[in-house]
């Protein structure tokens, strides 16, 4: 799932590539993909992309008093055309294609750039918005404190862990806590500040906070670096390669060199070194217990 680096960088890629370009025509192909019908897609043509924005790990163009606002789910991504004008038709409904965006030319008889979103597997929630006001968007009106804002402070991060009986893995993935960390980051971020995920958020001391907002801070900080300047299509390569823990199971520790673990659930799993969090010891993987009985 793209995350609060990799949604920014593409907004940063975006206000460079996209910006000051008028919208030719906005095609969706996956229909279940488009959240509104009111202001319709129809009404972003013509107008002109003045900024590109980030909303935790919702992207939005601001088209001159429209938004087209878009959050990638778990498997979408954004796909950079620098010229559609010799694009094929395509069928509603077949392929991984949502939605194609293009793009008028600065000069004309210029090539028309634009994007596509696509979304891989069969569990499409990939979602297209378009408002007058990005905080018509549910998701983005739920949203806690952007962990990167000036506003985030370690006081901020106390009082979100304070008496909270929630493990902190699962914490730090709620997006109305914190917005824009995600699966894979709250590994990486646990792993930097020597936590199990499955400790109580309430229950960490005020070195410890200390420590994880320097975690959260310097690895979402770090990834952003690392992805900045980079073409939209290189961005998923750059996130796994910088990753220490993450879809790392099996794979040595960079830290210490014990083995990366792994605990599944139904439908994710997370990755941990036990030596650097969990003082040696693996955690209970429930599924696996399971299928060993």
């Amino acid at each position: 799932m793209p995350e609060l680096p990799e949604v920014e960088s593409l907004a940063e890629f975006l206000r460079e590539h996209a910006v000051g370009r008028r919208v030719m025509a906005v095609d969706v192909f996956a229909f279940q993909a488009l959240k509104t019908v009111d202001p319709p897609v129809t009404a972003l043509r013509g107008l002109t992309v003045t900024d590109v924005a980030r909303h935790g790990k919702f992207l939005d163009l601001d088209c001159g008093g429209l938004r087209f606002v878009t959050h990638l789910a778990r498997a979408g991504w954004l796909r950079w055309h620098d010229d559609f004008s010799g694009a094929k038709p395509v069928r509603p409904g077949k392929g991984p294609l949502a939605v194609r965006v293009r793009l008028a030319p600065y000069e004309e008889g210029g090539a028309e750039p634009g994007f596509e979103l696509t979304e891989a597997g069969t569990q499409k929630r990939l979602a297209v918005y378009v408002v007058k006001d990005p905080l018509e968007v549910p998701g983005i009106a739920r949203l806690g404190p952007d962990p990167l804002s000036a506003g985030f402070t370690v006081e901020t991060l106390r009082e979100i862990v304070g008496g909270s009986r929630a493990q902190i893995k699962g914490l730090l993935r709620d997006q109305q806590v914190i917005a824009g960390i995600g699966n894979a980051y709250s590994d990486e971020v646990l792993h930097a500040a020597r936590t199990s995920p499955f400790k109580v958020a309430g229950s960490l001391t005020d070195e410890q906070v200390a420590a994880l907002y320097e975690a959260i801070v310097t690895t979402l900080r770090t990834a952003l670096d690392r992805a900045r300047g980079l073409a939209a299509k290189d961005l998923k390569a750059e996130k796994k390669s910088g990753l220490r823990v993450h879809g790392r199971t099996g794979q040595p520790c960079e830290v210490c060199g014990d083995t990366i673990r792994e605990v599944s659930f139904a439908d994710s799993s997370l990755q941990y070194c036990p030596a650097c969090q969990t003082g040696g010891k693996p955690l209970a993987d429930r599924r696996l217990s399971r299928l060993l009985k």
